[in-house]
């Protein structure tokens, strides 16, 4: 298994965190940085911890797979000086369903990978699984983005909330940030 991934909220990070919202559910404590790193970089008392593993794909298919590698930019471009992190947790309902179940309502019904390809390459992400790992949130989803990208990011995210998949989200938050080194 690999480490996991620390995305820490304190004084001190390479992100400055502009916005926390709560979408539904319990939101996250204000802060105002955030750091993202393999080890508990948190001071103690302060801020909040989330962790997760971005492991193998679990709901893609090979084609799928193929079509993200040819079309997504990768995380880290200097041009992205805009980020979100949205922590979800869905219900019990859809952990009840089997993996077939799920990915039928992922892709046939809500069409979650063709809504995302229509906003690649302007907008990276990497998804981190967390419920095996017995943190609050299940996926922890980190997007990048250019500032004129911004707009496009919205309207991504307005798409994916309509679907039927997100009928079975119980806690969200969106957790807006920007380079702390270019603020």
């Amino acid at each position: 298994m690999t480490h996991p991934s620390v995305f820490c909220a304190g004084e001190e990070g390479q992100w400055r965190i502009v916005d926390i919202k709560q979408v539904c559910g319990l939101s996250l404590p204000p802060a105002d940085f955030l750091k993202i790193t393999d080890i508990d970089a948190r001071e103690e008392g302060k801020g909040w911890l989330l962790r997760g593993t971005a492991g193998h794909a679990r709901y893609t298919t090979r084609s799928e797979a193929d079509q993200l590698a040819l079309r997504q930019d990768p995380l880290g471009r200097a041009s992205a000086r805009c980020a979100a992190l949205i922590p979800i947790r869905k219900s019990e309902a859809w952990w009840s369903l089997v993996q077939d179940e799920r990915r039928s309502i992922i892709e046939e019904t809500s069409q979650h990978f063709r809504i995302g390809m229509d906003y690649l390459p302007a907008v990276a992400r990497k998804l981190y699984h967390s419920r095996d790992l017995g943190e609050p949130f299940d996926f922890l989803t980190w997007f990048e983005f250019a500032e004129e990208s911004a707009d496009e990011f919205e309207t991504l995210l307005t798409r994916l909330r309509a679907t039927e998949e997100w009928r079975y989200v119980e806690r969200e938050v969106d957790v807006r940030l920007r380079r702390a080194d270019q603020l």
